[in-house]
């Protein structure tokens, strides 16, 4: 009996340093720690990504803790605002139902939601490119006292006291400790996995049996190629500058775009140039959100241009538009629709339990 106790005792004990040195492992001991590595499909056709993996390298464990991060509520002061909350996934994470960005408190910012989709070629973010890297981008919003007003070192601490978070950043880091360039690098991995290339526009010019262009489609794409490609380059629909379309000046928001970061009278007005993927779906349009309707746009294109010293050239004089053309334009913008985006449940909501 007595020999017997022994036995069992020992083989407690063994199981007490076999649980010891799993949780060893789990937190990131020497040589113990493993993610399940995870890889992008790029679309066919598309540039290398601007945004390198190497020093952020994509897991599984990382974007699903970028995911459970971007739609937690409570990372806003009053726990009232996430990511998500602006970035809304059937608006190709954009916000469609408000002009301008609005937080905590009910405070309204000063410019519209930008969508969040193919960021990893971009170098700069924002309307006005005031910031040059992807994962500090959301140190921006999460900062701002008009959107999410958290304080980040509280922030932190608050997050260090969760042990849902302690459990996600030991499983995609190797240890619970929480710090803002792991914070950062999930929230950029998740973020990353956002890549729209897979609209019907991208069967056609793929030559995927079956898919063409309607006639007005096709139509409305030659349209496209003659009065937008220049500014709108496929296969992003964007070229990443920054322009003066001729939008009239608002005072009531006094925004004078890129010339606030460079300083450069040159930069007057000058927004970056959004993309035309999802754009029947990401309305509100311009950085100010003053137009809801494709339409609005449309018409301010043909006779609504302000001609001023920093005017693009490529629009200055307008870009006529007769009303069957608007229509046809119309139609070939809705095949840029990428639907595989939109319903991609790997990048929907994470109910955040209380």
């Amino acid at each position: 009996m007595r020999h017997k106790a022994l036995y069992i005792a020992a083989a407690f004990g063994t199981l007490l340093l076999f649980a010891h040195a799993c949780k060893k492992e789990n937190k990131g001991g020497t040589g113990g720690f493993r993610t399940d590595p995870l890889t992008l499909s790029l679309p066919p056709g598309f540039p290398e990504p601007v945004y390198n993996f190497s020093n952020n390298p994509l897991t599984k464990q990382g974007v699903a803790l970028g995911r459970f991060i971007f739609y937690d509520y409570r990372l806003s002061k009053d726990s009232t605002v996430s990511c998500g909350f602006c970035h809304q996934q059937f608006a190709a994470f954009g916000h469609f139902d408000h002009a301008l960005s609005h937080g905590v408190g009910g405070q309204q910012g000063t410019r519209s939601v930008p969508v969040l989709f193919n960021m990893i070629w971009q170098k700069a973010f924002m309307w006005d490119g005031g910031v040059n890297n992807l994962e500090i981008q959301p140190l921006t919003p999460l900062t701002d006292h008009k959107e999410m007003g958290v304080d980040l070192q509280e922030l932190l601490k608050k997050m260090q006291g969760d042990p849902k978070y302690r459990q996600q950043f030991s499983a995609a880091f190797g240890t619970e400790e929480v710090t803002s360039e792991r914070m950062f690098k999930a929230i950029t991995q998740f973020v990353g996995t956002m890549i729209s290339g897979n609209s019907r526009y991208d069967s056609i010019i793929r030559k995927v049996p079956g898919a063409a262009f309607s006639p007005d489609e096709a139509a409305g794409y030659t349209l496209y190629q003659q009065k937008c490609a220049a500014c709108h380059k496929e296969p992003l629909f964007t070229d990443l500058s920054y322009r003066s379309n001729g939008l009239p000046y608002l005072p009531a928001l006094n925004d004078v775009g890129r010339m606030k970061i460079t300083g450069n009278t040159a930069d007057y007005l000058k927004f970056k140039v959004p993309s035309l993927r999802n754009i029947l779906k990401s309305s509100p349009y311009m950085h100010d959100g003053r137009y809801f309707d494709i339409f609005q746009v449309f018409d301010f294109y043909d006779h609504g241009v302000k001609d001023t010293v920093t005017t693009d050239a490529l629009v200055r004089k307008g870009l006529s538009l007769t009303d069957q053309q608007k229509r046809q334009l119309y139609l070939f913008l809705n095949t840029l629709t990428d639907y595989t985006l939109i319903n991609n449940k790997d990048l929907s909501e994470v109910l955040i339990a209380p």
